[in-house]
Order: structure tokens, then sequence, then C-alpha cells
């Protein structure tokens, strides 16, 4: 017996054994919810029963999965455009990795983590590019592979 409940939601057809053990289940019951494909298929006469026992009986849709986010994806998003990668966001909020993704894709985020160590200095071999220096001189000054000085140039 729970008297701290009184409203309900039901997901059956009320029927008169239902109806006399929610009323022993929650004695303090004021209103009891239900769709409305259930509301027309519950009859008259025990909705207008439980009228006059003070219970009222009202549609309300409760369709489709509840949100898992809990407001957590403002969070995400703000932390995300202030630069924190991804890791770091899911070890702050204390969420997993994915679930930090899954709400940057959600809200249509396109915000990239460049998160991967690179092995070259991609900016300086473009520097010394546009100084005049050919790939061969990259190459040798930087102590990189030639065909590495000419993947960094071609990428866009």
């Amino acid at each position: 017996m729970d008297e701290s409940v009184t409203k309900i939601h039901v997901t059956k057809v009320l029927s008169s054994a239902m109806i006399v053990d929610l009323i022993d289940k929650y004695p303090n019951l004021s209103e009891i919810t239900c769709s409305p494909s259930v509301y027309n298929r519950t009859s008259k006469n025990y909705i207008g029963a439980l009228q006059q026992l003070d219970i009222e009986v009202n549609k309300e849709y409760n369709w489709g999965a509840k949100s898992r986010t809990n407001g957590i994806e403002k969070t995400v998003l703000n932390l995300a455009k202030k630069g924190l990668t991804a890791r770091e966001i899911s070890r702050k909020l204390d969420i997993n990795i994915n679930r930090v993704y899954y709400l940057l894709r959600k809200n249509k985020e396109d915000i990239r983590f460049d998160n991967y160590k690179r092995k070259n200095n991609h900016s300086e071999v473009r520097i010394l590019k546009d100084e005049g220096f050919s790939a061969k001189e990259i190459s040798q000054k930087l102590d990189i592979p030639l065909r590495s000085v000419y993947y960094i140039l071609n990428k866009k």
C-alpha cells in the first residue's frame, strides 16, 4: 500500500478487478491517466463510478521513449566549443566517449577533434615550402622522408 501516490498512468483497459486493485494499492488516488486508445476502450460505467469516488480518469499522451540526456547535451556542446577533446569531455562529465560523439552528432555540430598526434610538423613543412625551399631541401632540413614531405604538401 502506497499512500503517497495520488496519480498513476495505466496502459491497459480498466476493468472492475483492476480498479479494485488500484484503490487497494493506492488509497489516496485522485487521478488515473491513460492513452486515448485505452480511454476509448474503457467502459463509461467504470469512468462514472471512479468519478463518484472522486477519482478522475484523463487522457494523457505518453508516447515515445524519454530522453536520457538529462540536460547534458548543452554541457557537452559548450565544452567541445571551448576546445576540449572528446576524451577530456568524457572524463570530466563521467560519461562514455561514444556518448559524447553521439550527442555532438545528434545536435548536428560538426566539431572535429584533432586528437591524434602527428609524426611530423605539417605547419613547419608548409612554412618552409612558402619560403621557397624544395621538397628535397625540406626533407633534409627537417630530417623526414621525402615521401612524407610530398604527402603533407599535397594534402588539402
